[in-house]
């Protein structure tokens, strides 16, 4: 017996944590505050908490409290001070938002206190407002607003001239919102259109800003690596300029040298072509005839064996 009893409220134990895991110290959201508002200004449960742009937090919980607006957040890891202030942002221009705060004073937030109104700021969002002035002009009867300023203006023509002219502005003023009707309309359609088209493709946009904010971080990177690049570069052709110059002196008397001795070597390969070539005419004049040899050879037998020529060797 007293053993189920212990396993059933260790079952008991178990599901109440698990139903308030957020809530709890140390695997949960953090330590829970809230904070006065005069209006929620679109904000919602689940959006971010930050301090200086970084995500401390969540908000827990969005709820009327008198003609105040209580918001209930989450913050971990971060310190608050007693005279922290709060303030609803916008985070993307397709309107979400987010709390940020700002940690002030020395010491720290008590939780059960909740920041004051005099201390928090609420942003106001105009699409809204454009939505709901969209919906009243199109319920606006434009003509008949005319004729009733119009006789207004009947009815007081014989009250001092102030009051007549205050009404015939009135009157010029719808016959103004009247004439332009069409055109305020459908001003007023194409702004519900373009908004309920951002709103719809609120993730792509995100996306997009998000690539778009990589890309240029990836850029910035880029123009880094190539400004050491050239600079690099530039370095290595002043030092290269440097070596030019101290090995100027060195190197010129070398060039003299062997400008010379290739000028010498050249003569020399001139004068070698100039004493081959009548070697080169006898040979071509003893192999031109056919596939033989035609030569005379003056000298070839000693004179003991006799006169073969008397005349001599003589050139021909």
């Amino acid at each position: 017996m007293h053993t189920a009893l212990a396993g059933l409220t260790v079952l008991v134990l178990g599901i109440v944590v698990a139903l308030n895991a957020r809530s709890l110290p140390v695997i949960g959201d953090g330590t829970g505050y809230a904070a006065e508002f005069s209006e929620a200004a679109g904000l919602r449960a689940g959006d971010d908490v930050r301090i200086a742009g970084v995500k401390v937090g969540r908000v827990a919980g969005i709820a009327l409290d008198g003609a105040s607006v209580r918001v209930s957040f989450r913050v971990s890891g971060a310190w608050l001070g007693a005279d922290s202030t709060a303030s609803i942002r916008l985070k993307t221009v397709l309107g979400q938002k987010y709390l940020a705060l700002d940690p002030v004073g020395s010491e720290q937030l008590d939780p059960d206190v909740p920041i004051p109104r005099a201390r928090t700021t609420a942003l106001y969002d105009v699409l809204p407002a454009f939505q709901r002035l969209s919906t009243t002009i199109d319920r606006l009867d434009t003509a008949r607003l005319s004729r009733s300023f119009q006789a207004i203006t009947q009815a007081f023509a014989h009250t001092p001239a102030s009051v007549r002219t205050a009404l015939d502005g009135l009157s010029r003023l719808s016959d103004s919102v009247a004439s332009r009707d069409a055109q305020l309309t459908h001003l007023l359609a194409g702004t519900r259109a373009a908004s309920a088209t951002l709103a719809g493709r609120d993730a792509e946009v995100h996306r997009l800003l998000l690539d778009g904010n990589r890309l240029l971080t990836e850029v910035q990177r880029r123009e880094s690596a190539i400004s050491a690049l050239l600079e690099g570069s530039r370095r290595l052709a002043t030092e290269l300029s440097g070596l030019v110059s101290d090995n100027d002196r060195s190197l010129a008397p070398v060039l003299a040298q062997l400008s010379t001795l290739l000028q010498r070597d050249q003569d020399s390969l001139a004068e070698g072509i100039r004493g081959l070539a009548p070697l080169i005419r006898l040979a071509t004049n003893l192999t031109g005839n056919g596939h033989w040899v035609d030569g005379y050879l003056c000298g070839l037998l000693p004179p003991a064996i006799g006169p073969v020529n008397e005349p001599g060797c003589f050139p021909r």
